[in-house]
C-alpha cells in the first residue's frame, strides 16, 4: 500500500474526510478515500459528547487511532492536539500513534487546554517551546515515513506575519507538513502557499468557520496539497440523526434510512456468516 509520505512525494493531491470512530472511517474507506483524517473535534464529540477542548486523553486518542486502522486500509492522518503535555508526552504520543498504525501526527502550538481552531480564546505557546516539540517528535518516530505535521494557531491572535514566521521555524527543525490554521481570506491563503512552495501544506475546510469555504480544486490551484474536512461527516451524522429522531418522534414509524441489511454490509457481517457456515457454528 502506498503510504502518505510516498503520496506526497509523488505530488498527489489529497482530500481527506474527517472520521471520528471506526464506523465512520470504515464507510469513508469503502467509499474509496485513500487518506482519512482522524479529527480531535470528532473524537471528543463521539467518544465523550464534549467539545474539542482537550477533554480526550492520550490513551483515548491513541486507542481511537488503533481502532480505526484495524478496520481500514486507507492512510490515516491523526490529530495529536498539543502532544498531550510536555516533551516526554510528545515523545510518547508520536511513538504510540505510529505503533497504532497512523501515517502522520498533527501537533499544534496552542497552550493547554487547547481549543478548536475555528473557535474563540486560543493562545499559543512560545515559538521555541514548539520547536522543541517538533525536534522531539521527529526523533521519536521509528521511520521517516511517519510524518510530523506542525500546526500553528498564531494567525488569529498575532497576524499572518507571525504565523508565517512560526511555520518557517517549524519546518526548519523537522516538520514534514505545515498547517497554518484559520486564514481569513483567499489572499492570506495564497500568501501561505507562496511562502512554502516546496513544503506540503494543509487547508482546513470548516463550514461556518473562519476560513473561506472553497472547493478542493480551487485550493489545489492555490497551492495546497492536503485538504481536510474535519467536521463535515460529523455534521452530516448530526443532521441525519436529528431528522430520523424527529421522524420517529412524530410518527412512530422508521423511514428513509438504511436498514439493518445496509449496516450489515458496511460492517462485514458476511465474513461472520461465512465462518459460521464453514465450521458449522
Amino acid at each position: 500500500m502506498v503510504n502518505l509520505r510516498e503520496r506526497l512525494q509523488q505530488g498527489e493531491k489529497i482530500s481527506a474526510p474527517g472520521v471520528f470512530d471506526p464506523f465512520s472511517a470504515r464507510i469513508a474507506d469503502q467509499m474509496g478515500f485513500p487518506v482519512l483524517y482522524m479529527t480531535g473535534y470528532g473524537v471528543n464529540a463521539s467518544l465523550l459528547g464534549l467539545p474539542d477542548a482537550a477533554f480526550a486523553s492520550y490513551g483515548e486518542m491513541v486507542a481511537r487511532v488503533r481502532s480505526i486502522t484495524e478496520v481500514t486500509d486507507a492512510c490515516l492522518i491523526a490529530d495529536g492536539d498539543t502532544g498531550f503535555g510536555g516533551l516526554h508526552n510528545v515523545e510518547r504520543a508520536v511513538s504510540g500513534y505510529e505503533a497504532a498504525g497512523a501515517d502522520a501526527i498533527q501537533l499544534e502550538d496552542q497552550e493547554f487546554p487547547k481549543r478548536c481552531g475555528h473557535t474563540r480564546n486560543r493562545k499559543v505557546i512560545a515559538i521555541d517551546d514548539m520547536k522543541k516539540k517538533i525536534v522531539v517528535a521527529a526523533a521519536a518516530r521509528a521511520s521517516d515515513d511517519f510524518q510530523i505535521i506542525a500546526r500553528t494557531d498564531a494567525l488569529s491572535e498575532h497576524g499572518l506575519d507571525e504565523a508565517l514566521r512560526r511555520a518557517e521555524a517549524y519546518v526548519e527543525v523537522g516538520a514534514d507538513i505545515l498547517f497554518v490554521e484559520s486564514p481569513e481570506s483567499e489572499d492570506q491563503m495564497r500568501a501561505i502557499c507562496e511562502r512554502f512552495p516546496q513544503t506540503p501544506l494543509i487547508a482546513n475546510m470548516v463550514a461556518g468557520g473562519r476560513t473561506p469555504l472553497l472547493s478542493d480544486s480551487a485550493l489545489f490551484d492555490i497551492g495546497y496539497q492536503i485538504i481536510i474536512h474535519p467536521v463535515y461527516l460529523l455534521g452530516a451524522a448530526l443532521t441525519g440523526i436529528r431528522r430520523a429522531a424527529a421522524q420517529l418522534q412524530s410518527t412512530g414509524v422508521e423511514a428513509d434510512v438504511d436498514n439493518i441489511n445496509g449496516l450489515n454490509e458496511v460492517l462485514g457481517f458476511d465474513k461472520i456468516w461465512a465462518m459460521d457456515e464453514k465450521f458449522g457454528a
